[in-house]
């Protein structure tokens, strides 16, 4: 997670024999609040993000989960206009997740710039507006998550069935799991023809939806045989 405050603190190493607190209110004055505005949102933060009851706690002693929590308040403390954010929610468990989200979220949608790095796919999913994804130093995808979904396939077919699933030439099987499975149209296959194959060969259809294809999806398409080589 990168902003002036974090980088400074994690090169000096100081502020982590510090309170909690009190390593956010000196960024926040760094940043030209006052000392009293600063406390004040500093406290609000911290009950937001669940851990209130860390404010006398050295830095140095909380988990790292923690330490990432703090690091992004000093870093949003001040509604900066650009964030640039390094896997924000690595290592977090859904709830905490889901909460960091929505806080870079609500800066996103109050009109700040936000460049994130992450593997978590969903999240750019719902934060990012353009997406680029970099294999050996060369963009390999570059666009607006639509445009990307379009570039690797576009629509696919998320089906619920019941049976054997067949193989056709009118779509591949991306993945299948417990009666699921998301299906990729052929050429030229359009959604009624896929219906009717399935249809026609005895598959017990539930929901089939069309959809557009994840970039969970397209990042294993972009990455995976580079993680094949590396574990071969």
């Amino acid at each position: 997670m990168t902003g002036h405050g974090s980088d400074t603190c994690r090169k000096s190493g100081a502020c982590k024999k510090e309170p909690v607190l009190d390593v956010m209110v000196y960024f926040g004055r760094l940043k030209g609040l006052s000392k009293a505005a600063a406390r004040s949102w500093s406290e609000s933060y911290l009950e937001r993000v669940g851990i209130p009851e860390k404010a006398k706690t050295r830095l140095d002693k909380l988990s790292g989960g923690q330490q990432q929590k703090v690091q992004l308040g000093v870093t949003i403390m001040n509604n900066p206009e650009l964030l640039i954010l390094d896997e924000p929610t690595k290592g977090f468990d859904p709830v905490n997740r889901r909460l960091l989200m929505d806080i870079i979220d609500e800066h996103r949608r109050g009109g700040a710039t936000v460049i994130m790095v992450t593997h978590q796919m969903e999240e750019v999913e719902r934060l990012c507006d353009r997406v680029i994804l970099l294999k050996d130093g060369v963009a390999r995808a570059y666009g607006t998550v639509e445009e990307v979904q379009e570039e690797f396939g576009g629509t696919v077919y998320r089906v619920t069935y019941d049976g054997v699933l067949p193989e056709s030439h009118l779509y591949d099987i991306i993945s299948t799991s417990d009666g699921r499975a998301e299906l990729a149209p052929g050429q030229g296959a359009s959604e009624e023809k896929v219906l009717r194959e399935l249809v026609e060969t005895g598959v017990g259809l539930r929901p089939f939806t069309p959809a557009r294809i994840s970039l969970d999806e397209i990042f294993i398409k972009v990455y995976g045989e580079q993680n094949e080589l590396a574990e071969a």
